[in-house]
């Protein structure tokens, strides 16, 4: 979450009057994050996220979040539909972007979770995997593996240079690899593909939501499992490996989706996680050179995914997915 878009208390004021939501008492922008502008609503009657969609986010997709996250919720899943105004519309305008107001869910956004917190999240993954077996819209994976050559290509060899002497080389071996190995033929379904601890909400050790599903998309399973283990295992800064929290997140995970030998064989997890880590470096190292230097948002260190990077590119970490 973050804000980009500012907008005046007295225009949202006006665009609640399209709900049945009470009247405004406060509007807070919300600084986390780097897709959205994003707002906490509190009124008369409730709290509400209003949420501005930026560039990243193609209002044509919004049909697909909404239906998924419906779905989700109907299946008992703590996640946030958005909410229909007193038309029965949930796909709006405001200060010129489209928007959308969101069930807001309590809990707390980790940054440091525990092992106990990591096998509560695992099993929510799991959870919202089975109950999206049979959601039948697809959408395209915006952020995957076709996108990786043109966003490189995009940020530059020189800026990338700049972030990091030989993180272009690195980028570039990566990237060869992925062409010649990625599991094309790997089962896919509806994934969240952005399970970082702050976009789960956690009281105590229980999962109380799953937030931000704004790159949800169709792809392989295994790899939503992969980019949740990259966001969870390691220090905030990619340098350190929590061993603890990797186990208790895979073992929450497989006690709810069955551990298929070839589906999450340790290899093509390594390597799906590989994909992962280049994925979240490539989209940093885009945001860090492009964020305007005045928007309410806070950048996040490309490097730290190097790091994991080369931490799932070691032979000698070969086994840590392994059953």
């Amino acid at each position: 979450m973050a804000v980009y878009t500012r907008v005046a208390s007295e225009d949202i004021a006006t665009f609640l009057e399209r709900y049945d939501v009470g009247t405004l008492r406060s509007a807070k922008g919300i600084a986390e994050g780097v897709e959205n502008s994003n707002y906490l609503i509190e009124t008369s009657k409730d709290r509400y996220i209003l949420t501005l969609y930026e560039k990243r986010v193609d209002p044509a997709d919004l049909p697909f979040f909404i239906a998924l996250l419906d779905h989700l919720a109907e299946r008992g899943l703590a996640v946030p539909p958005m909410i229909a105004d007193k038309n029965g519309e949930k796909i709006q305008t405001l200060a010129g972007r489209t928007a959308c107001l969101i069930r807001y869910l309590p809990g707390i956004s980790l940054t440091q979770p525990t092992a106990e917190q990591a096998l509560s999240a695992g099993r929510a993954l799991g959870d919202m995997h089975l109950a999206a077996e049979d959601f039948s819209m697809q959408r395209a994976n915006s952020m995957g593996p076709e996108s990786w050559h043109a966003l490189a290509e995009d940020i530059g060899a020189d800026a990338l240079q700049e972030i990091s002497p030989g993180l272009a080389d690195v980028i570039a071996i990566t990237l060869a690899d992925i062409d010649a190995h990625w599991p094309a033929d790997a089962p896919k379904s509806p994934i969240h593909a952005d399970l970082f601890p702050d976009n789960v909400l956690m009281l105590g050790d229980d999962v109380t939501g799953i937030i931000d599903f704004y790159f949800s998309c169709t792809d392989i399973r295994a790899y939503d499992l992969a980019v949740t283990h990259s966001a969870w295992c390691f220090s905030e800064d990619g340098a350190h490996f929590d061993k603890a929290i990797s186990e208790a997140l895979l073992d929450g995970y497989f006690s709810v989706i069955a551990r298929e030998p070839q589906e999450f064989a340790a290899d093509r997890l390594t390597l799906l996680a590989r994909g992962a880590a280049l994925r979240f470096l490539l989209s940093r190292a885009y945001d860090w050179i492009h964020t305007p230097p005045d928007a309410l948002v806070t950048r996040k260190d490309p490097m730290a995914f190097a790091h994991r990077l080369a931490f799932y590119s070691d032979p000698a970490r070969a086994n840590i997915f392994a059953a």
